[in-house]
């Protein structure tokens, strides 16, 4: 790619992570959420990824992190999930209490399992790609 494109991916990666972000902490408030959120942050790897390409072992170093990233967002989905339970008997069970309407924390466990959502999902598809990309290298 020309030096013009690696700029403008390297600029605007982080601008596009940044409202990736806020798309997933929003999601209860605004129309969004964590798979939004996912979709935005994995946009952003993406982008980077075509920018720069890269050699195999550093495609396979990414590939590995983003597996573990999606891994993490299941683990921590499911934490919050269990610790309903163990806390109040009831699986997903509201254990952040409720807070002011139209608050950024009134949600209670909605914008954790938000975050979780997002990591998974921008794991999941970062990892997609990059398994595409080494794939398709591999065939060469």
């Amino acid at each position: 790619m020309s030096e013009i494109v690696k700029t403008v991916s390297r600029i605007f990666a982080p601008l596009i992570i940044i409202f990736g972000i806020y798309v997933t902490l929003h999601g209860h408030l605004t129309p969004g959420g964590g798979f939004a959120g996912g979709l935005v942050i994995a946009g952003a790897v993406i982008l980077l990824v075509l920018a720069y390409g890269g050699g195999i072992e550093r495609l396979t170093r990414e590939r590995t992190t983003t597996s573990r990233l999606e891994s993490s967002g299941i683990l921590l989905f499911w934490f919050v999930a269990v610790l309903g339970l163990v806390i109040g008997g009831i699986f997903f069970l509201n254990i952040m209490g409720k807070g002011i309407p139209f608050a950024i924390f009134s949600a209670g466990i909605i914008p954790v399992c938000n975050i979780a959502i997002a990591i998974e999902v921008g794991g999941a598809i970062s990892t997609i790609l990059l398994a595409l990309v080494l794939f398709k290298r591999d065939k060469k």
